[in-house]
């Protein structure tokens, strides 16, 4: 073989190498720009969605580095002038029971008539088929409420989210209830979380308004315990964080007193890493089911607030000795990571 021949081999070789380093990395963030992301994984393929405004978009994806030129379809677009027309928040889409429900918060306009409402889908493929409106999805006393979470725990199906004790903005809080459906809440719902550290009450609005919040609440069950994972403080503010709530996955997990909270973030800022505000995140697991991966948003720059310069993030996360999560420290933009193991099965 001449040189030329054994040139050419090599840079061939290299061009593969670096053609199959590529397919297996990603870098964040996954999209420019996008709040609140959510994403579930089934048959081969992530279902991601994000807060967009008026209406629930959804996309497709066997690849988190493929979101970007993802199939996108808008699933439901809110009908003006009702009471969930306007101020589209933090859907959620994922498969209960056979059949795909979409979760979102919603309102007229006035932020203070924000309720959860849900959309039904019985076909195989989410991105097909009809997404039928069920209403309204609230327990008996109809307060404000966001950011719900469904989770089928041990053939039980309960729901978590933040909402208002009263009638008047000032405090976020997470409820939980079971639901007797995927769109009917069962009973009265339970408070398990107040805003009750420093870090949870960074949140001045300005001309002395005020808001302590507990937001973005996420079920993460694992092994022997369940977990809940939580937005702490304003996300006008760089401090916005994740807080963490515990509990016996064997305990009644409609008593407060079955939950421990953690007097520490648990994933935060990292201003030397140009992160700034990480928060309002979900789970998802590798298509081989071996790895764990959380899923935020975060700012590149301090002071970006809660505007159109969120954009989502993923990493792996790890399971410290005690059972309890490590998410270590969000990982810079741009940063090459490994992809989630063995994703390309179907």
């Amino acid at each position: 073989m001449n040189a030329f021949k054994i040139r050419y081999l090599f840079v061939a070789l290299c061009l593969l190498h670096a053609a199959c380093l590529h397919a297996q990395t990603f870098t964040n963030p996954l999209l420019p720009s996008g709040a609140d992301p959510y994403s579930f994984y089934k048959d081969g393929y992530y279902y991601y969605t994000h807060t967009t405004g008026n209406r629930v978009d959804l996309w497709k994806t066997k690849t988190l580095d493929g979101l970007k030129d993802a199939e996108r379809k808008t699933i439901w677009k809110a009908p003006a002038g009702t009471m969930y027309s306007k101020e589209i928040w933090a859907p959620e889409v994922m498969f209960l029971r056979g059949k795909w429900y979409a979760y979102f918060a919603a309102d007229d306009g006035r932020n203070e008539n924000h309720r959860m409402y849900v959309l039904e889908n019985a076909s195989a493929d989410p991105m097909k088929g009809e997404w039928v409106f069920k209403g309204k999805i609230t327990d008996p006393t109809d307060k404000w409420a966001i950011d719900g979470d469904v989770i089928d725990f041990k053939g039980q199906l309960y729901m978590i989210w933040s909402g208002w004790e009263g009638d008047e903005n000032g405090k976020q809080e997470i409820f939980i209830a079971k639901l007797k459906n995927p769109w009917t809440v069962a009973g009265k719902r339970v408070k398990i979380s107040t805003p009750k550290f420093s870090w949870e009450k960074i949140g001045d609005l300005g001309a002395g308004a005020h808001v302590d919040v507990n937001e973005g609440p996420q079920f993460l069950p694992h092994g022997d315990k369940i977990f809940v994972i939580y937005s702490a403080s304003g996300c006008w503010t760089d401090f916005y964080a994740l807080g963490m709530l515990s509990a016996s996955a064997k305990s009644n997990l409609l008593d407060p007193a079955s939950w421990t909270k953690s007097d520490q973030p648990v994933f935060q800022q990292s201003p030397k890493d140009g992160v700034y505000a990480p928060g309002h995140n979900s789970f998802f697991s590798s298509p081989d089911g071996k790895e764990d991966w959380i899923l935020y948003h975060a700012n590149d720059k301090p002071g970006q607030g809660c505007g159109g310069f969120r954009s989502p993030r993923a990493q792996k996360f790890s399971w410290n000795n005690d059972g309890t999560p490590n998410f270590g420290t969000p990982v810079k933009a741009g940063l090459n990571l490994t992809s989630p193991s063995n994703r390309n099965k179907k």
